[in-house]
């Protein structure tokens, strides 16, 4: 199993100047990639609750400051040679289409091929109104962009005419380095959210779940996947735990270890409300890893 680290990104980790020292030591300590994630704002009377919190305590307070995570991941980029570069996730109906394409191609040039793009569609509303999306038809934006982003990666030249977005037909001169575009994952915890996994992505970026409730989910994908006529045997999982403050290095290497159990094809853990710093996290990270494959 693939193991990866959040990047210093938000809360008290929100550190540019860190950022590139980072990539390249956790790639130095052995670990296969690093992850973003994406907040627009924190409300401060929000419309929705972060899940598992209360309106005293509407989301985790870290996500107060928060780097936008296609400049952490460049950072990250140009600092390192091998490991792989992902979002847990990237709220992709924020973002209009061609921009979107451009950025991400770009990005995964400046890797040289090592961008997993995953998107998401989000849970609070005030962001959208932020943005100017529309909330309500999220999913259906959603499935839009991902027409378009297959379209810029693999047609010479490419429009689109649809409820939501027009393109004119254009040349398609950026290229990624990826054959047909860097890998697509989506987010979600929804029957809808994983029977579009099924169809349309290369595979899931989930979380730690209680026990069931992700092989039940994941079920859901590789059965649409199947109706759709496609290989479910294709479809990766990536799986994201957020340790709890005060978490010991044995007790995240666990959580993990019971992920590797699962199947799936990796695991990243994030740090950023379990310490207070970088190099807390990065030290913690690599005792972690250090129990996982010693």
């Amino acid at each position: 199993m693939e193991i990866g680290i959040a990047l210093p990104q938000y809360g008290t980790h929100a550190r540019a100047d860190r950022i590139a020292a980072f990539a390249r030591d956790a790639e130095d300590a052995g670990f296969d990639s690093f992850w973003v994630g994406d907040r627009a704002l924190t409300p401060v009377a929000p419309s929705d609750l972060y899940p598992g919190h209360t309106p005293e305590n509407p989301y985790p307070h870290q996500y107060k400051t928060f780097l936008d995570p296609l400049t952490v991941l460049t950072l990250a980029a140009g600092a390192t040679s091998r490991a792989r570069l992902g979002m847990s996730t990237l709220n992709g109906p924020w973002y209009p289409p061609a921009l979107l394409a451009r950025s991400l191609t770009s990005l995964d040039q400046v890797s040289g091929g090592r961008l997993d793009v995953g998107l998401g569609i989000g849970w609070l509303r005030d962001e959208y109104t932020a943005v100017g999306a529309d909330f309500g038809r999220r999913g259906a934006l959603l499935d839009e962009l991902l027409d378009v982003l297959h379209g810029f990666w693999t047609q010479e030249e490419f429009g689109h005419e649809g409820p939501h977005w027009t393109i004119p037909v254009s040349y398609v001169g950026l290229r990624p380095v990826q054959p047909a575009g860097p890998p697509v994952y989506l987010g979600g915890f929804s029957p809808a959210a994983l029977r579009r996994v099924g169809r349309r992505a290369a595979g899931w970026v989930g979380a730690v779940l209680p026990p069931g409730a992700a092989e039940g989910l994941w079920d859901v994908a590789r059965r649409a996947a199947e109706e759709a006529g496609r290989d479910p045997g294709t479809l990766r999982r990536q799986i994201r735990h957020n340790p709890a403050p005060g978490a010991t290095a044995d007790a995240i290497a666990t959580v993990l270890a019971g992920v590797r159990d699962t199947g799936a094809d990796g695991c990243f853990v994030d740090l950023q409300q379990s310490v207070d710093s970088p190099d807390e996290a990065l030290e913690l990270g690599a005792k972690v890893l250090g129990l996982l494959r010693g």
